[in-house]
């Protein structure tokens, strides 16, 4: 609520700076192109930018580029739950590919960590080429009626193994971050169920498997202060009149907070190029800049008891590596897992997901063969870099599709 009421008070100063920065931008303004025009439209840019509240993005992916033609790209929703959307990427063929793989299934769970989903854009950008890409749209939680019930990590397991029964077979399962977790243990739950629509692979990124493995500075603040602390302290109501009044949730701008926090200084410096780039009128590297922090910037409401429940589970428990992991009253079993090829990627300068961390699930699934295994660490990239950037398409990449092609169930 003190939020809310921050965020009302300081609308008047943001709409001041807003036609403050019309005024010094305005090309019948005389000053306008002078340096001191430009500085002035900066400071009242960058204040209303730090100060606006930033809404869901969107992909507006059109199109993409397959055996070396580009076709167009429509966004469908295709499956819907009340706290998730999938997402389909239907690439608009003019003639049907000619590499039967191209009809691959690639299924990516996106982090239900305070993020939307389009932080993935350039995941599903990059995988496009390759097959017939879904993604998962979790929805803000403040958005989400009280009187559609509550979302738990045992609701988001049956998500995922509602998602790929529906896709139907020959999936392949990329999980980005939180869930390596609950998909691991959906997949290890369909075997232990011997589902006949068991997925292909599965590609688990930067994951939070075993955080007892060189633990990051997010692993030992919640090793620290225990589940209660959490729930003493940063869970709130959904003030009115947003849709989801009532309902407890972790307020996304709180997780920004923290993830900011850890980089504080990055930040700092990331402002103040962009200040510099606008002052000196450096329209291609400032655009750049505002279009990586409208993302960024952007957060979404977890519900209270997914977000409690997963750092009991995954973070102070580390209850999957350790076998304890429960699915409602089943023991979440790994060691099920035969027909799912794994494959672990991860950051060498991952301060989310320490090294080891997600290579640990091929000590969880004991029953799979070497051949069906891959694990791959690269190079001079962080948290981010497993997903997205240069080298994730460059060198990422490539490894998974390789990977997803020798382990077609259907080629």
């Amino acid at each position: 609520m003190m939020y809310e009421m921050n965020h009302a008070a300081i609308a008047p100063l943001r709409m001041a700076a807003k036609y403050g920065h019309h005024f010094w931008t305005n090309s019948t303004n005389p000053v306008a192109g002078t340096e001191l025009g430009r500085s002035y439209a900066a400071s009242l840019g960058m204040f209303e930018r730090l100060t606006r509240r930033y809404g869901k993005p969107e992909f507006a992916i059109t199109s993409t580029e397959v055996e070396g033609k580009t076709c167009a790209v429509q966004e469908n929703c295709v499956w819907e739950k009340p706290f998730c959307r999938l997402l389909r990427f239907d690439r608009q063929f003019d003639k049907a590919p000619s590499d039967a793989r191209q009809h691959q299934k690639i299924l990516i769970v996106a982090p239900m960590s305070g993020h939307y989903a389009t932080l993935l854009r350039g995941t599903v950008e990059s995988m496009l080429p390759h097959g017939d890409v879904y993604i998962t749209d979790w929805t803000d939680a403040r958005d989400v009626p009280a009187s559609q019930g509550s979302f738990d990590l045992d609701d988001y397991i049956d998500y995922v193994i509602d998602i790929i029964q529906h896709l139907g077979e020959n999936v392949h399962v990329m999980a980005v971050c939180q869930p390596t977790v609950p998909v691991l243990a959906a997949i290890s739950l369909m075997h232990q169920r011997k589902d006949k629509l068991l997925p292909a692979s599965m590609m688990l990124m930067g994951g939070p498997i075993d955080t007892r493995r060189n633990p990051t500075e997010v692993n030992k603040l919640a090793t620290e202060r225990g589940t209660d602390w959490f729930k003493r302290h940063v869970i709130v109501r959904v003030p009115f009149p947003n849709a989801g009044f009532m309902r407890r949730v972790y307020p996304g701008f709180l997780q920004l907070t923290g993830f900011m926090s850890m980089n504080l200084d990055r930040h700092v410096d990331a402002h103040r190029e962009l200040f510099r780039h606008l002052v000196e009128g450096d329209e291609d590297s400032a655009e750049k800049q505002e279009e990586f922090y409208d993302e960024y910037l952007s957060v979404m409401d977890l519900t209270a008891e997914f977000y409690l429940q997963t750092v009991d589970k995954v973070f102070v428990k580390q209850a999957l590596p350790k076998g304890e992991f429960y699915y409602r009253d089943q023991l979440i079993e790994p060691a099920a897992i035969t027909e799912t090829a794994l494959m672990t990627i991860e950051g060498e300068k991952d301060d989310i997901s320490g090294i080891g961390q997600s290579e640990a699930a091929h000590e969880l699934c004991t029953s799979l063969p070497k051949k069906m295994r891959d694990h791959h660490l690269q190079e001079k990239v962080g948290h981010y870099g497993v997903f997205n950037g240069s080298r994730f398409r460059a060198h990422i990449v490539p490894r998974i599709v390789a990977f997803m092609h020798k382990h077609n169930h259907k080629a």
